[in-house]
This record gives C-alpha cells, structure tokens and sequence, in this order.
C-alpha cells in the first residue's frame, strides 16, 4: 500500500508503452456517496490512479471549473475527515491507487500526525500539496514518510534548473508537471517551451513524470504524454462529472491511453 503500491503501479503501466491517465475529481460534487461509485468508474475506464480533491474555501492553484466544484462539495457539507472515512470504505477490494489533493490549511486544522495515520488507515497512496514549498514541508512530510505515504511535488516552469533538480530528486510516487503558467483549466494549445521543459524534467526524475494543467482533450493528452510519462487531466473530467456525460469521460480515457 502507499507508496510502494503507487510506484509500482504506474512503473508496471509505464513498462508497457502506453501512456498514464490520472483524472482529477473532486470529493463531495455531486455528494458525498459518489465518491467511491466514481472512483469504480474511473478506474473501469482505465485510469492509471485517481487524484481526488479536497474542496477548499481559499484555493490559489484551481482554475473557476474546479474552484465551483469546490464550492458546490462544501455546499454538500464535504470535510476532509468525511473524504477520508467515505474511500476506507472500499479500501481493501479497492485496486487503483489513491492520491488525495489538497491544500495545507485543512492539513493543519486536521492536525499532521492523525491526518497522516488517517490517510494511511484509508488506503491513501500519494499526497500533493500545492501551497507549500520544499522548504517548509519538513513537518507533514515527515509524518506521511512515517505512514508510507509518497509525497508527491509540483514542478513549475518558472522554476530554476537547480530548483528543479531538487524537486525531481524528492519527489515520490511521480512527479507533477505544472505545464501552463496559471491556474487549472483548458487550453487551446501548449507551448514548445512546455515540451522542452517535459523532455528536461523526464531526464532528471527516477519517477514518472505526468503534465498536468490545461489538458482537455485526447490529442492534448497524447501530444504531450509524448514527452514524458503521461497526463493529468481536471476540469474537463469535473466538467463532464458535473454536466452527467460519464460517456464523454470514458471517450477521453480510452482515447488516450489506447
């Protein structure tokens, strides 16, 4: 379990050419009992681990997609303890793995050390958190490596090389592409730039490297899974969970990982 189920997971998909597909969802829209009738969904469309994410009042890397999810989850009365009860219901007949998303500010209210044995008595594999840097992370990621649970880190293009360095050296589980400058949300198109900096991160990581951000279609997908490892995809599944078209989901997947 935990990180060690994560890695191995994605390096298994990995060996066999085909790109990974993490899609995004967000805990609580829709309810909480969808949680885990989702999660079964995805994971029957063929996605490679879910990232599940935690609604929040003050989010500063979601785009307006998942920041009115986010709001319509709190509206449902989502909390992180309700989240985390809600998908140890299924964690042991439960294959994919799980990585929760969320910011720190609930983390701390939670407190570290029973938010850590609360993800890990869950079946939570992987853990990011976007609103804190390396340097300030020593405290819960302390207590998630105690638990086995991969701290998963966000690598941006504005980063320095040697920054980034540091950032695919300690990064576990996989490491996260921010791979448009901004928020969550769909883009036209990518710049060669961002190819550039996929092909440079790829060479520096011993775990795989996924793009996310601004990623809505499956030539998107393919296109730039291309130059590293494989995709993230968020608004457009919360989109598409949201508008009831589950079939356009599948469509997406599959497309993509074919």
């Amino acid at each position: 379990m935990g990180k060690h189920k994560l890695e191995n997971t994605l390096n298994q998909i990995k060996a066999t050419g085909k790109p990974l597909f993490i899609p995004y969802m967000m805990a609580g829209d829709g309810g909480i009992d969808q949680i885990n009738e989702r999660i079964n969904f995805l994971e029957e469309c063929g996605a490679s681990a879910i990232e599940l994410g935690i609604p929040f009042s003050d989010p500063v890397a979601d785009g307006p997609v998942i920041q009115d999810a986010g709001l319509r989850a709190i509206q449902h009365g989502t909390t992180l303890k309700l989240v985390l009860d809600e998908v140890r219901k299924q964690k042991e007949t439960r294959g994919i793995p799980i990585i929760l998303m969320t910011y720190i500010n609930p983390i701390w209210n939670y407190g570290y050390e029973q938010f850590a044995k609360d993800c890990d008595a869950a079946g939570v594999d992987g853990i990011i958190i976007p609103d804190i840097p390396m340097e300030e992370e020593g405290e819960i990621a302390a207590q998630l490596s105690a638990n086995g649970i991969a701290s998963i880190r966000l690598a941006a293009m504005t980063s320095p090389d040697e920054r980034l360095k540091k950032i695919a050296r300690m990064s576990e589980g996989f490491l996260y592409a921010v791979s448009v400058s901004g928020t969550t949300g769909e883009r036209a198109q990518h710049e060669e730039s961002t190819l550039n900096y996929l092909e440079k991160l790829t060479k520096l990581s011993s775990v795989p490297v996924l793009a996310g951000f601004g990623i809505s279609n499956p030539d998107q997908a393919k296109y730039l899974a291309a130059y590293c490892d494989g995709v993230i995809v968020g608004s457009k599944i919360v989109h598409l969970f949201a508008e009831g078209k589950q079939t356009e989901i599948k469509e997406l997947i599959g497309e993509t990982i074919k």
